[in-house]
Protein backbone atom coordinates (compact mmCIF):
# COMPACT_ATOMS: atom_id res chain seq x y z
CA UNK A 1 0.00 0.00 0.00
CA UNK A 2 2.50 2.25 0.78
CA UNK A 3 4.58 1.57 -2.47
CA UNK A 4 1.24 2.38 -4.37
CA UNK A 5 1.45 5.58 -2.76
CA UNK A 6 4.86 6.78 -3.13
CA UNK A 7 4.14 6.14 -6.99
CA UNK A 8 0.73 8.16 -7.06
CA UNK A 9 2.36 10.98 -5.48
CA UNK A 10 5.53 10.74 -6.95
CA UNK A 11 4.07 11.04 -9.88
CA UNK A 12 1.96 14.35 -8.69
CA UNK A 13 5.61 15.44 -7.53
CA UNK A 14 6.69 15.06 -11.20
CA UNK A 15 3.92 16.65 -12.95
CA UNK A 16 4.11 19.75 -10.12
CA UNK A 17 7.68 20.39 -11.15
CA UNK A 18 7.62 20.03 -14.96
CA UNK A 19 4.23 21.22 -15.77
CA UNK A 20 5.49 24.49 -15.36
CA UNK A 21 8.56 24.46 -17.38
CA UNK A 22 6.52 22.95 -20.38
CA UNK A 23 4.31 25.91 -20.22
CA UNK A 24 7.18 28.84 -20.10
CA UNK A 25 8.82 26.58 -23.37
CA UNK A 26 5.15 27.09 -24.96
CA UNK A 27 4.72 23.06 -25.29
CA UNK A 28 1.61 23.75 -23.16
CA UNK A 29 -0.71 26.73 -22.97
CA UNK A 30 -0.92 29.03 -20.76
CA UNK A 31 -3.86 27.86 -17.83
CA UNK A 32 -5.28 31.47 -18.27
CA UNK A 33 -5.55 31.77 -21.65
CA UNK A 34 -8.82 31.51 -23.24
CA UNK A 35 -9.93 31.20 -26.62
CA UNK A 36 -13.29 32.91 -27.96
CA UNK A 37 -13.51 30.55 -30.29
CA UNK A 38 -13.16 27.40 -28.15
CA UNK A 39 -15.40 28.07 -25.30
CA UNK A 40 -16.96 24.72 -23.60
CA UNK A 41 -15.27 22.55 -26.40
CA UNK A 42 -15.27 19.02 -25.91
CA UNK A 43 -12.23 16.81 -25.57
CA UNK A 44 -10.27 16.82 -28.84
CA UNK A 45 -6.74 16.48 -30.80
CA UNK A 46 -6.32 20.30 -29.99
CA UNK A 47 -7.51 20.01 -26.43
CA UNK A 48 -7.40 16.79 -24.82
CA UNK A 49 -9.87 17.53 -21.64
CA UNK A 50 -11.89 19.70 -23.41
CA UNK A 51 -11.91 23.63 -22.50
CA UNK A 52 -14.10 25.33 -19.47
CA UNK A 53 -16.75 28.41 -19.67
CA UNK A 54 -14.03 31.02 -20.81
CA UNK A 55 -11.93 28.39 -23.39
CA UNK A 56 -9.43 28.01 -20.99
CA UNK A 57 -7.51 24.42 -21.38
CA UNK A 58 -9.25 22.04 -18.68
CA UNK A 59 -5.73 19.56 -19.25
CA UNK A 60 -3.16 22.26 -18.19
CA UNK A 61 -5.63 23.80 -15.72
CA UNK A 62 -5.79 20.18 -14.30
CA UNK A 63 -2.46 19.82 -14.45
CA UNK A 64 -1.50 22.90 -12.83
CA UNK A 65 -3.48 22.87 -10.35
CA UNK A 66 -1.19 19.32 -8.93
CA UNK A 67 1.58 21.88 -8.37
CA UNK A 68 -1.26 24.40 -6.43
CA UNK A 69 -2.29 21.80 -4.62
CA UNK A 70 0.67 20.56 -3.40
CA UNK A 71 2.45 23.63 -2.32
CA UNK A 72 -0.50 24.81 -0.23
CA UNK A 73 -1.25 21.48 1.49
CA UNK A 74 2.79 20.76 2.05
CA UNK A 75 3.14 24.31 3.37
CA UNK A 76 0.03 24.00 6.07
CA UNK A 77 0.90 20.43 7.26
CA UNK A 78 4.43 21.35 7.94
CA UNK A 79 3.57 24.52 9.90
CA UNK A 80 0.77 22.64 11.55
CA UNK A 81 3.98 19.97 12.67
CA UNK A 82 5.73 22.80 13.42
CA UNK A 83 4.01 24.55 15.87
CA UNK A 84 1.83 21.77 16.90
CA UNK A 85 5.10 18.72 18.22
CA UNK A 86 6.50 21.12 20.59
CA UNK A 87 4.10 22.55 22.14
CA UNK A 88 2.64 19.28 22.58
CA UNK A 89 5.98 18.12 23.81
CA UNK A 90 6.14 20.95 26.93
CA UNK A 91 2.28 20.13 27.14
CA UNK A 92 2.86 16.60 28.18
CA UNK A 93 6.07 17.52 29.93
CA UNK A 94 5.55 20.05 32.14
CA UNK A 95 1.69 18.88 33.06
CA UNK A 96 0.05 21.35 35.32
CA UNK A 97 -1.67 24.70 34.77
CA UNK A 98 0.17 24.82 31.57
CA UNK A 99 -0.73 21.50 30.09
CA UNK A 100 -4.43 22.11 31.42
CA UNK A 101 -5.06 25.54 29.57
CA UNK A 102 -3.60 24.20 26.36
CA UNK A 103 -5.34 21.28 26.20
CA UNK A 104 -8.15 23.09 26.78
CA UNK A 105 -7.66 25.05 24.00
CA UNK A 106 -6.34 22.86 21.86
CA UNK A 107 -9.41 20.41 22.55
CA UNK A 108 -11.48 23.46 21.67
CA UNK A 109 -10.39 23.94 18.12
CA UNK A 110 -10.64 19.81 17.30
CA UNK A 111 -13.71 19.82 18.52
CA UNK A 112 -14.95 22.63 15.37
CA UNK A 113 -15.52 20.48 11.83
CA UNK A 114 -12.88 20.80 10.07
CA UNK A 115 -14.22 22.38 6.83
CA UNK A 116 -16.30 25.10 8.78
CA UNK A 117 -13.43 25.96 11.02
CA UNK A 118 -10.99 26.29 7.50
CA UNK A 119 -14.14 28.71 6.14
CA UNK A 120 -14.17 30.89 8.80
CA UNK A 121 -10.05 31.23 8.51
CA UNK A 122 -10.02 31.66 4.94
CA UNK A 123 -12.83 34.17 4.97
CA UNK A 124 -10.82 36.17 7.97
CA UNK A 125 -7.37 36.00 5.77
CA UNK A 126 -8.63 36.54 2.54
CA UNK A 127 -7.85 34.18 -0.89
CA UNK A 128 -4.19 33.51 -1.38
CA UNK A 129 -1.84 30.73 -1.11
CA UNK A 130 -0.36 31.79 2.22
CA UNK A 131 -3.57 32.75 3.69
CA UNK A 132 -5.35 29.20 2.63
CA UNK A 133 -2.24 27.44 3.98
CA UNK A 134 -2.65 29.23 7.37
CA UNK A 135 -6.24 28.32 7.70
CA UNK A 136 -5.41 24.91 7.35
CA UNK A 137 -2.53 25.22 9.35
CA UNK A 138 -4.93 26.50 12.50
CA UNK A 139 -7.05 23.44 11.48
CA UNK A 140 -4.18 20.87 11.84
CA UNK A 141 -2.42 22.13 14.76
CA UNK A 142 -4.69 20.35 17.62
CA UNK A 143 -3.88 16.90 15.91
CA UNK A 144 -0.13 16.73 16.18
CA UNK A 145 -0.76 18.46 19.65
CA UNK A 146 -3.10 15.72 20.86
CA UNK A 147 -0.55 12.77 19.53
CA UNK A 148 2.52 14.47 21.21
CA UNK A 149 1.12 15.39 24.14
CA UNK A 150 -0.22 11.76 24.85
CA UNK A 151 3.14 10.04 23.96
CA UNK A 152 5.10 12.19 25.62
CA UNK A 153 3.57 12.67 28.92
CA UNK A 154 3.96 8.63 28.71
CA UNK A 155 7.46 8.61 27.38
CA UNK A 156 8.23 10.95 30.25
CA UNK A 157 7.57 8.61 33.31
CA UNK A 158 9.73 5.99 31.42
CA UNK A 159 12.62 4.84 33.95
CA UNK A 160 15.43 6.57 31.31
CA UNK A 161 13.69 9.88 31.46
CA UNK A 162 14.26 9.65 35.38
CA UNK A 163 17.32 8.98 35.42
CA UNK A 164 18.35 11.32 33.26
CA UNK A 165 16.67 14.16 35.82
CA UNK A 166 18.47 12.57 38.34
CA UNK A 167 21.35 13.11 36.83
CA UNK A 168 20.82 16.92 36.57
CA UNK A 169 20.09 17.07 32.74
CA UNK A 170 17.40 20.18 32.12
CA UNK A 171 14.40 20.17 30.14
CA UNK A 172 15.61 21.24 27.10
CA UNK A 173 17.77 18.54 26.79
CA UNK A 174 15.95 15.43 28.04
CA UNK A 175 12.67 17.00 25.77
CA UNK A 176 15.49 17.17 22.46
CA UNK A 177 17.57 13.80 23.74
CA UNK A 178 15.42 11.29 25.33
CA UNK A 179 11.62 12.19 24.05
CA UNK A 180 11.78 14.12 20.53
CA UNK A 181 13.04 10.51 19.09
CA UNK A 182 10.33 8.95 20.97
CA UNK A 183 7.14 10.84 20.16
CA UNK A 184 8.11 11.83 16.20
CA UNK A 185 7.82 7.93 14.73
CA UNK A 186 3.94 8.92 14.81
CA UNK A 187 4.21 12.23 13.27
CA UNK A 188 5.06 11.14 9.10
CA UNK A 189 2.00 8.75 9.49
CA UNK A 190 -0.33 11.70 10.74
CA UNK A 191 1.25 14.15 8.13
CA UNK A 192 0.44 12.31 5.12
CA UNK A 193 -3.58 11.34 6.36
CA UNK A 194 -3.55 15.43 7.20
CA UNK A 195 -2.34 16.11 3.49
CA UNK A 196 -4.81 13.71 2.03
CA UNK A 197 -7.43 15.36 4.31
CA UNK A 198 -5.95 18.95 3.67
CA UNK A 199 -6.72 18.25 -0.20
CA UNK A 200 -10.46 17.96 0.28
CA UNK A 201 -10.60 20.83 2.83
CA UNK A 202 -8.99 22.87 0.38
CA UNK A 203 -10.88 21.91 -2.63
CA UNK A 204 -14.09 22.41 -0.65
CA UNK A 205 -12.68 26.36 0.44
CA UNK A 206 -12.60 26.48 -3.69
CA UNK A 207 -15.47 25.00 -4.41
CA UNK A 208 -17.51 27.44 -2.12
CA UNK A 209 -15.44 30.57 -3.63
CA UNK A 210 -12.99 30.98 -0.66
CA UNK A 211 -9.81 29.13 -1.49
CA UNK A 212 -7.83 30.63 -4.40
CA UNK A 213 -8.38 33.50 -6.87
CA UNK A 214 -9.72 32.36 -10.16
CA UNK A 215 -6.38 32.94 -12.32
CA UNK A 216 -4.49 30.29 -10.01
CA UNK A 217 -5.62 27.21 -11.53
CA UNK A 218 -7.21 25.39 -8.64
CA UNK A 219 -9.18 22.10 -8.63
CA UNK A 220 -12.10 23.15 -6.11
CA UNK A 221 -12.72 26.76 -7.96
CA UNK A 222 -12.78 24.64 -11.51
CA UNK A 223 -15.47 22.78 -9.89
CA UNK A 224 -17.66 25.48 -8.71
CA UNK A 225 -17.02 26.78 -12.11
CA UNK A 226 -18.43 23.60 -13.94
CA UNK A 227 -20.89 23.19 -11.68
CA UNK A 228 -23.29 25.08 -13.79
CA UNK A 229 -22.27 23.13 -16.91
CA UNK A 230 -22.88 19.98 -16.22
CA UNK A 231 -26.41 19.53 -16.10
CA UNK A 232 -26.18 20.89 -20.03
CA UNK A 233 -23.79 17.52 -20.74
CA UNK A 234 -20.50 19.63 -20.26
CA UNK A 235 -19.48 17.08 -18.09
CA UNK A 236 -15.25 17.25 -18.81
CA UNK A 237 -15.48 20.44 -17.24
CA UNK A 238 -15.49 18.77 -13.90
CA UNK A 239 -14.75 15.01 -14.36
CA UNK A 240 -11.07 15.96 -14.63
CA UNK A 241 -10.61 18.02 -11.70
CA UNK A 242 -12.19 15.85 -9.28
CA UNK A 243 -10.59 12.90 -10.80
CA UNK A 244 -7.15 14.47 -10.25
CA UNK A 245 -8.18 15.42 -6.80
CA UNK A 246 -9.67 11.61 -5.92
CA UNK A 247 -6.56 9.93 -6.58
CA UNK A 248 -4.38 12.42 -4.64
CA UNK A 249 -6.19 11.54 -2.04
CA UNK A 250 -6.22 8.04 -2.90
CA UNK A 251 -2.29 8.28 -2.90
CA UNK A 252 -1.74 10.11 0.48
CA UNK A 253 -4.21 7.74 2.19
CA UNK A 254 -2.63 4.60 0.78
CA UNK A 255 0.80 6.30 1.91
CA UNK A 256 -0.49 7.06 5.14
CA UNK A 257 -1.90 3.36 5.91
CA UNK A 258 1.41 1.62 4.54
CA UNK A 259 3.35 4.22 7.06
CA UNK A 260 1.31 3.26 9.74
CA UNK A 261 1.05 -0.43 9.41
CA UNK A 262 5.07 -0.41 8.79
CA UNK A 263 5.15 1.73 12.46
CA UNK A 264 2.73 -0.47 14.09
CA UNK A 265 4.73 -3.80 13.09
CA UNK A 266 8.44 -2.09 14.21
CA UNK A 267 6.68 -1.10 17.13
CA UNK A 268 5.54 -4.80 17.92
CA UNK A 269 9.17 -6.61 16.41
CA UNK A 270 10.81 -4.00 19.09
CA UNK A 271 8.48 -5.58 21.89
CA UNK A 272 8.68 -8.76 20.75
Amino acid sequence: MARWGLVIVGIYIAVALLTPALISVGFLPDPNAGLDNAIYAAPSPQHWCGTDRLGRDVCVRTLQGSGVALQVVLLAVVLALVVGVPVGMLSGYLGGGVDRVLVLLMDTLYTLPVLLLSVVLAFLLGRGIPNAAAALCVVYIPQYFRVVRNQTAQVKSELFVEAAQTLGAGPIWILRRYLFRNVITSVPVLLTLNAADAVLVLGGLGFLGLGLPETVPEWGSDLNLALAAVPTGIWWTALYPGLAMFVLVLGLSFLGEGLEAWVSSTGRDAAN
